[in-house]
């Protein structure tokens, strides 16, 4: 499909609109999606058509000192990953210790188990085993 021959005036009349926060036809966001939605135009138009002016959207966005709603998310969920992984470390931290504390006391049982079973037999005794047919 061939873009429209007023496409790129579409993008720019839009671009005025949102950064002046008057917009028609979308949320008003400052990113690239918002900025389609209100030129009326697909996105890849502006990622792929018309990169230069996808970039001066961002600069005129970074330049009112803001940050493009995008960027925004994408720091907050990299924040949120990586209080994430954080925890996950400390839990499997944990998990290396309990496990190498359940190993132990599982050794130590299987020593004081044949201790009692070579002290049992050195006796005479008999022993049975409980649980088993």
């Amino acid at each position: 499909m061939s873009p429209a021959h007023d496409e790129r005036a579409r993008i720019q009349a839009a671009m005025e609109r949102i950064l002046a926060g008057n917009p028609e036809r979308s949320n008003g966001a400052l990113t690239i999606m918002a900025l389609a939605a209100e030129a009326g135009v697909p996105r890849n138009a502006l990622t792929q058509r018309h990169v230069d002016l996808k970039n001066l959207f961002y600069e005129k966005v970074r330049a009112r000192g803001g940050t493009p709603d995008g960027e925004l998310r994408l720091r907050r969920e990299t924040a949120r990953l990586k209080r994430l992984r954080e925890d996950d470390r400390r839990v499997i931290q944990q998990l290396k210790a309990d496990n190498e504390t359940l190993i132990g006391a599982l050794h130590l049982a299987q020593l004081q188990n044949e201790e009692i079973r070579r002290r049992l037999a050195e006796s005479g005794s008999t022993v049975h085993a409980i649980g088993r047919g």
